[in-house]
This record gives C-alpha cells, sequence and structure tokens, in this order.
C-alpha cells in the first residue's frame, strides 16, 4: 500500500489544496492529510477547528484520513508507517523553502521521500494566506473554499 502524508497547518483548507488531493488520490492509495497545531505561525482557527474543516471537506474521499499532529514530520511518519510527503508548489518562491524542508526532513530520515504537485492553473493564486486576508475584510471567499469549510467558518464567525 502507497501510504503518504500531506502536511500542513490548513488555516483554513483551501479549494487549492483540495485540487492536490484529488491528485494525490490518483497516486496513492491512502492520503494522510495531517494538520499541524502550528502554535508559531499564529494560525486564525485553533487546531480542533482546522482538523474539523479538513476532515469536512474530504468527507467524499474514501482514500482520506485526517489527523492532527504537533511533533516532527519524520517521527510522524514512523508512527504512520508513511514515508512518501506530499507538498504542493504554486511559485518558485514555494519552491526554495520547500526544497530546504524537504533536504532537512531526508537528513533526519534517509528513506523518507517528498513528492511535489503543482496546482491546475486555476488554483495557482489560492493560498490559505489570501484567504485570511479577504476573511479578516469580510471578503468573497466562496469560490477560494469547499463549501462544507465555508459553512464552518460561517458559523465560527457568528
Amino acid at each position: 500500500m502507497k501510504r503518504a502524508i500531506y502536511p500542513g497547518t490548513f488555516d483554513p483548507i483551501t479549494v487549492g489544496h483540495m485540487d492536490i488531493v484529488r491528485r494525490a488520490c490518483t497516486i496513492f492509495d491512502e492520503i494522510i492529510i495531517a494538520v499541524a497545531e502550528s502554535k508559531s505561525k499564529n494560525p486564525m482557527f485553533d487546531h480542533s477547528k482546522r482538523v474539523e474543516m479538513a476532515r469536512a471537506a474530504t468527507q467524499d474521499h474514501p482514500k482520506v484520513r485526517v489527523i492532527g499532529f504537533d511533533n516532527l514530520l519524520v517521527n510522524l511518519s514512523d508512527e504512520l508507517e508513511a514515508n512518501i510527503i506530499i507538498r504542493g508548489l504554486r511559485a518558485v518562491s514555494d519552491f526554495e523553502y520547500e526544497l530546504q524542508m524537504g533536504y532537512a526532513n531526508a537528513s533526519l530520515k534517509k528513506d523518507l521521500e517528498t513528492v511535489y504537485l503543482m496546482p491546475s492553473l486555476e488554483h495557482a493564486f489560492v493560498s490559505s494566506s489570501v484567504v485570511r486576508t479577504i476573511l479578516h475584510f469580510d471578503g468573497k471567499v466562496e469560490h477560494l473554499l469547499p463549501p462544507a469549510v465555508l459553512e464552518i467558518i460561517k458559523k465560527h464567525r457568528k
């Protein structure tokens, strides 16, 4: 079984993330979305809410499982018996950071592979930070979020 971990803060999970998930499901038998606690990033949504949103967004994807985590990714990969990491690349600026992280992870665990997927062109501009900025100013985000995530955010903001 080819099991891959798709780690991130997912603050919140977007249509861009879901594009990567759908495409990864054609390559791997199981995708584990690992929602990082990431306290240092000061996320807009708390950890449990981000896990809830990721589960809601992926409920129709039987190959996908969502978990929360707060440890080193290499340790999580051992716990999950998964040696493949999925990362999304939108632009050249993403590549430099992701390459550095991939090398750092490989230095800690030699058999850990990182697979980089580019989102479809229509989603290349979508990021959680763009969504958070628009949300901050009560702008329109319907086209940037899965419908189930939008509903959770609407309830959360009441």
